[in-house]
């Protein structure tokens, strides 16, 4: 928001004194003829059970979380807080390579057992020709120093940016990736990729946009030769059915939470694809009886993640989603949505499947000596 200086000292008070109220924050008493869509955060009124789940059911494997502590003194914080709340083992995933990574690595490698550290792909080069065997040495190189995953990868339209330098214009499908993907198959190395975003991010930003107060905020609708989210699904499609001995996670529920239906079929349709739940609570929770059914039917292949950082509340959102039967409660300290939230009540039998056992699949297995090249 704007606001004029004006000459008057009075006028000028006023203008600094409304300034600072919209700085601020909303006004809670504002009538809804000045009430703005953004400052529209209700509490709910019904009289319904509440329930604090401070302990996940079961020891969780947090399959999706960054480098969100970057001193000694912040990692151990961390891992007691994990103690606190029932984290295991955390998935630090970097999308870094070189010194970046190393640096990363010895960091978290205080803890043994506590944290897994991903790296990234090197993409230097990927627009000239010969690209592929220096990225590939570099993977090799970091999974000899200690990764055991590769990720988040992330592409929502325009290319796979998350790594550095980022690859404009190149997909996962794209046959400059192979030499990369098919080495992660040959090390026991999972991807974890983000593709998309909510579909709400693609549409018209108008009145009839379901998701508008968060996907104004991420909004993809305006950004010219982009990759609608149909197009990117394929892309995941592809990639994956290229190459099945790799195994593959897609994060936020391959961003298909507003019809479950397209990633059941791409599980159906490729046994080496998993998809993590992280960040993707407030989504899902707003359909608890669809959603609880695709839990319930792909057991299997779904894995716990948060990333949204490291605050013990911020896990126990997560527990609240997954285990309580909780109605229409709202969270805005970690959900940016306008509807009300409902807890998916899963049974214990799934709840120890996506906490922990799909996770145990996926990382044990691990080969204690890289694969020769062209192996």
């Amino acid at each position: 928001m704007s606001c004029r200086i004006a000459r008057s000292g009075v006028v000028l008070i006023l203008a600094v004194l409304a300034c600072a109220k919209a700085v601020g924050g909303a006004d809670s008493q504002a009538g809804p003829e000045s009430l703005l869509l953004k400052d529209f955060h209700p509490e709910s009124v019904y009289k319904t059970p509440v329930t604090y789940v401070s302990k996940a059911r079961f020891p969780a494997i947090d399959m999706h979380a960054h480098v969100y502590a970057k001193t000694p003194e912040q990692v151990a914080e961390w891992v007691r807080t994990m103690d606190d709340v029932g984290i295991e083992k955390t998935i630090v995933m970097t999308q870094a390579t070189g010194k970046e990574f190393d640096e990363i690595l010895a960091l978290y490698a205080k803890h043994p057992g506590r944290f897994e550290v991903w790296c990234g792909f090197d993409y230097t080069g990927y627009d000239k020709p010969g690209f592929g065997p220096a990225a590939v040495k570099e993977l090799e190189r970091c999974w000899k120093a200690g990764a055991r995953g590769v990720g988040e990868l992330g592409d929502k339209g325009k290319g796979l940016f998350y790594c550095k330098p980022p690859a404009w214009g190149m997909h996962l499908d794209d046959p400059r990736m192979d030499p990369l993907l098919e080495k992660c198959a040959e090390l026991k190395m999972p991807i974890n990729i983000h593709v998309a975003d909510p579909y709400w991010m693609y549409l018209p930003m108008d009145a009839k946009n379901d998701g508008l107060m968060n996907a104004f905020s991420w909004r993809l609708d305006n950004q010219p030769g982009i990759v609608g989210h149909e197009g990117m699904i394929e892309i995941l499609d592809r990639a994956v059915g290229r190459h099945p001995r790799t195994t593959f996670i897609a994060c936020h529920f391959a961003n298909c939470c507003y019809d479950l239906n397209k990633l059941a079929a791409l599980l159906d349709k490729h046994p080496n694809l998993y998809a993590d739940i992280s960040a993707r609570y407030a989504e899902t929770a707003a359909i608890p009886r669809f959603a609880g059914r695709f839990y319930e039917r792909y057991q299997d292949r779904l894995v716990y993640g948060t990333d949204m950082h490291r605050s013990a509340e911020t896990y126990r959102f997560t527990f609240r989603v997954l285990e309580s039967a909780d109605e229409h409660f709202y969270a805005w300290d970690v959900s940016s949505y306008h509807w009300p939230l409902y807890g998916l009540a899963l049974r214990e039998p799934v709840l120890e499947k996506v906490y922990r056992a799909n996770a145990m699949k996926i990382l044990q297995g691990r080969q204690s000596e890289p694969a020769p090249a062209g192996q």
